[in-house]
């Protein structure tokens, strides 16, 4: 337990340089925040932020800039997360009263009726500036940098999208030493983590309008994200916790056969499930061959090649239950003009679940994913503490 209580000027080597990678995924983040408030739950009540790097796309890089802004208390940081997404309601995070709808639709509808608005056209299917607000008042990035400085952090990593470049930026802040990274189609660029950054991040396709962060627009961070878990391995990470905000899928799935013509509702979430979840698992397998690989080469082999490789261990906690089917019983809490909406592209009863899922960001459903993510690490206590390196007993 010492390691996790070490306050101002720890030394970093003195404990595991673990990574945490939080995905996106909309209001599923809420499932995020149910892990994390059972690890705080797990560790000493003072302890520090056990995650020296950390890693956020998405919704998950707003979950991962509350934690490092007070990393050198993780479970203040948590606490304060869980106190605003067990609040939460769809108005705190894009306009969601008929006006706003009514408006969003009607911009849509003449753009494309017109043949476009020219700098008029429409930028997004809904309006997140509540979001940004939001933002603005719960999130002080100035102390981050603080964090860091007390070394309760190494460093915070928030990746988004390049509209022009296609480029996945990783814009991380923290320690002098960290060297920025080039790779095919990804980026590691040095920067002082603000509000900007998140947002952009943040910005769902279609949904959220994009951002502009120096020279270009940006989106949201998991689209062309081919490798989630680089990040942290290149800011230093030894072994990495990821979050991840979907039910393990079987290798061998059956298929269906196909009763309609999918929706637009469905087409759409099967996107975003493209987007948000996919390369994390493809990433995950890439992770677990290499190191099977390298398990086959001693490290003396290694040091005379001169390969500079080294396993990586890695732990998954992902919900015990689909999300998405979830979301179907929780549908009735969004405001109505959102309902409308949302039946107006195709979501009903058990279609379009994966798009509603990302979507309701209602005190309810909130609570609930909260409380299975709580769950699903407690079952796993023993294997979380001893990836922690925390004696149990």
């Amino acid at each position: 337990m010492e390691s996790f209580s070490q306050q101002k000027g720890a030394d970093d080597t003195a404990r595991p340089q673990i990574g945490l990678i939080l995905s996106g995924g909309g209001a599923r983040a809420a499932y995020q925040v149910g892990v994390l408030k059972a690890i705080s739950g797990l560790l000493p009540r003072d302890a520090v932020n056990p995650f020296p790097i950390i890693c956020g796309t998405s919704a998950g890089a707003i979950n991962a800039a509350v934690l490092a802004v007070y990393a050198p208390c993780f479970r203040e940081g948590v606490k304060r997360l869980s106190l605003v997404w067990k609040m939460f309601r769809a108005d705190m995070v894009y306009r969601s009263d008929a006006r706003g709808i009514l408006r969003s639709s009607a911009h849509w509808f003449a753009a494309m009726l017109l043949g476009g608005l020219g700098r008029y056209n429409p930028t997004s299917l809904l309006d997140c500036r509540p979001l940004e607000q939001l933002l603005k008042r719960y999130i002080p990035c100035e102390r981050i940098q603080e964090s860091i400085d007390s070394g309760a952090l190494r460093a915070l990593c928030v990746t988004a999208s390049g509209y022009t470049t296609g480029q996945a930026v990783s814009f991380f802040q923290g320690t002098a030493d960290l060297e920025i990274w080039r790779r095919a189609r990804r980026v590691g660029s040095a920067a002082k983590i603000s509000i900007e950054h998140l947002m952009a991040s943040a910005a769902i396709p279609l949904m959220f309008p994009a951002v502009k962060v120096n020279r270009e627009y940006f989106g949201d961070g998991s689209m062309g994200q081919l490798a989630p878990i680089s990040p942290a391995l290149h800011l230093g990470a030894d072994r990495v916790l990821v979050i991840g905000v979907r039910q393990p899928i079987p290798l061998a799935e059956p298929r269906q056969r196909a009763t309609s013509y999918p929706s637009l509702a469905e087409v759409a979430g099967h996107l975003l499930n493209s987007i948000f979840l996919e390369s994390l698992d493809a990433d995950l397998e890439r992770l677990q061959r290499i190191n099977r690989t390298i398990g086959l080469i001693t490290a003396e082999e290694r040091e005379k090649a001169k390969l500079p490789l080294r396993p990586v261990d890695v732990l998954v906690v992902s919900p015990s239950e689909d999300l998405g089917e979830i979301a179907r019983s929780y549908a009735r809490h969004l405001p109505r003009p959102v309902r409308f909406l949302l039946r107006g592209l195709g979501v009903r009863n058990s279609s379009g679940t994966s798009l509603l899922s990302y979507l309701l960001f209602e005190k309810p459903y909130c609570r609930r994913l909260i409380a299975l993510g709580y769950a699903d690490t407690m079952q796993r206590k023993a294997e979380v503490l001893k990836f922690l390196g925390v004696d149990s007993h």
